[in-house]
């Protein structure tokens, strides 16, 4: 848990340097989000802070006892709610706005989000596996798995890499450069590819 964000992801683009060299970016949108809550040592054992992200409406889509919650807090219902570490709490209040600026240009950040979900995959499409023989008489063993049991357990051990789900899976991605910071529109240009498809909830940390 690491002072940071909620966002979302907008999709990406490509920006030119200085130098004249062209990157391609991700566009972010970092919040603005809601302080709903503090947490300090004597209470609760740690210190973080409690963040909300994408106001909604409370009779469409929040339940009773986070409508009763967001009602207690005196802020907006919220559609994410996520904890961050933050040293100066005392900083913040509830009901407090945070935003793309506590982020600096240069700095590097992680980034965690849900993979593109591409359903139902083939041991070559998932894993990389090289398939079969393709001439010689192989007519039916393409994109086959190969064997799978072990030779005296006469068992497939856990774990053995098989067709199945592919995708839709949590991704953290470390160490990316923030190239370029919009405050007026609290965008955050980040260096290369991110998981997740557009208008995906990501999740921003601060490199420790």
């Amino acid at each position: 848990m690491k002072t940071g964000l909620l966002g979302k992801k907008i999709g990406m683009t490509s920006i030119f340097l200085e130098n004249g060299d062209s990157i391609g970016v991700t566009v972010l949108e970092a919040g603005p989000c809601i302080v709903l809550n503090k947490r300090d040592e004597q209470k609760d054992g740690y210190r973080a802070i409690q963040l909300g992200f994408v106001a909604i409406n409370k009779k469409d889509v929040t339940n009773k006892p986070l409508a009763g919650y967001f009602k207690k807090q005196n802020v907006a219902p919220c559609g994410y709610i996520k904890e961050f570490k933050f040293k100066d709490i005392e900083e913040y209040e509830i009901g407090n706005e945070i935003k793309a600026d506590i982020f600096q240009e240069g700095e590097r950040v992680n980034v965690i989000a849900f993979s593109k979900g591409k359903g139902f995959a083939g041991t070559q499409k998932r894993h990389n596996f090289s398939g079969g023989a393709k001439t010689h008489g192989q007519k039916d063993y393409h994109r086959a798995p190969g064997s799978i049991g072990a030779v005296d357990a006469a068992r497939v051990f856990k774990g053995q890499k098989l067709p199945g789900r592919m995708g839709n899976k949590r991704v953290k991605i470390k160490n990316i450069e923030i190239v370029k910071i919009d405050l007026d529109r609290n965008l955050i240009l980040l260096k290369g590819a991110l998981p997740g498809p557009n208008n995906a909830l990501v999740a921003i940390e601060k490199v420790s």
